[in-house]
């Protein structure tokens, strides 16, 4: 069979227009994490149940199995690969896992799990993984997360995308619970309005000085000069990993203060996750001590001092002012009594000389 030039271009031509065409759709097989939704939670062997996280309290060298399901919304099948890690808190208290590049050296060391799940679109995949706490692993909790991540190659940048649940292993064994507080400052500032009391506000760090996942409350004191409590604020210390720290900030209205003032802080530490019968839950307290001077009082103060003295001389001077003017009238009421002596017959010394009388009557 002899085929025609003619008839060969054109078979070329459609093989390289089917070879262009496909060309991205090959491409676009790669999962890209923006156009993917899926969530892993918690399971049993059967499926997913209720839990947000996993608790689980074990001995030094115990193992234990759990499982995680992973949900794949999209609508092609997607690899995912299944990662553990140390958890963390971020400053903002959301809890988090180390990422691919930060090496683990605690609970997320202590999982294993396989490393790749397939899950076809709109299906539910069940991973069983273990739990192995060492035999000379320390008593307390030991945060660690697991996720299936997606990574995308994009660039010169791998960018991971994963999502997952938190997993807290409690060693179990001596429990302490403890939030020390440090950097504790106080400061006062007086209020404009001289019948308003100022305002303190009160910063301090509160850090997880036990070896358990803790929450717990912090009350806020205030004493003057005299030890008189004048103010009390209670607040909440949002949960804490062992070894962690939450700055906090209280402010107090309406404090009069003069001279010391005194503000103490003492937390209360309360579990989180499995109780443990015998834990050692220990209050602490911390006092810092601010001197304070009442500007605006004192001001008020100084002005009513001038006032008060402004008025007292203004009485003092109306009183001279009205001895002088009755030592005035007296004066001029004497001088008038000599003037009308005088025109009405003789003195003796300046005053009247009865013999006067006699002697004129004689005469005539």
């Amino acid at each position: 069979m002899t085929v025609s030039p003619l008839r060969r271009v054109l078979t070329v031509l459609a093989v390289v227009t089917l070879a262009v065409t496909a060309a991205p759709a090959v491409a676009a097989a790669e999962p890209d994490p923006k156009a993917l939704t899926w969530t892993v939670q918690p399971a049993s062997p059967s499926g997913p149940d209720q839990r947000r996280w996993i608790n689980a309290s074990l001995d030094p060298g115990q193992v234990v199995t759990e499982h995680l399901a992973v949900r794949n919304f999209s609508r092609n099948a997607v690899a995912f690969s299944l990662k553990a890690a140390d958890g963390y808190l971020t400053d903002k208290g959301r809890f988090n896992m180390l990422s691919s590049d930060r090496p683990s050296v605690d609970g997320g060391t202590w999982i294993d799990v396989q490393e790749k799940v397939t899950v076809g679109p709109d299906e539910t995949r069940v991973v069983p993984f273990t739990i192995t706490v060492p035999k000379g692993a320390t008593p307390g909790d030991h945060p660690a997360g697991i996720a299936a991540t997606v990574t995308s190659t994009g660039g010169t940048v791998n960018v991971e995308s994963r999502v997952g649940f938190r997993v807290m292993v409690r060693v179990n064994g001596s429990v302490q619970a403890t939030l020390p507080v440090q950097g504790l400052t106080a400061r006062y500032t007086t209020s404009w309005n001289p019948f308003a009391g100022g305002t303190l506000r009160v910063r301090y760090t509160v850090g997880n000085g036990g070896n358990v996942w803790v929450s717990g409350t912090s009350r806020v004191a205030v004493s003057d000069l005299f030890g008189r409590t004048s103010h009390d604020a209670t607040g909440a210390v949002e949960e804490l990993l062992p070894g962690g720290s939450r700055e906090m900030a209280t402010r107090v209205d309406g404090v009069w203060a003069l001279g010391r003032l005194r503000t103490t802080v003492t937390t209360s530490p309360a579990l989180l996750g499995d109780g443990q019968v015998g834990a050692d839950l220990r209050p602490v307290s911390a006092t810092v001590t601010t001197w304070v001077v009442p500007w605006s009082q004192l001001a008020l103060l100084g002005f009513l001092a001038v006032l008060l003295i402004a008025l007292r001389a203004g009485v003092r001077h109306r009183r001279r002012r009205l001895a002088g003017l009755l030592a005035r009238a007296r004066q001029e009421g004497r001088q008038e009594g000599q003037e009308s002596v005088l025109v009405g017959g003789g003195t003796v010394d300046g005053e009247p000389d009865p013999g006067d009388a006699r002697r004129e009557s004689a005469t005539r």
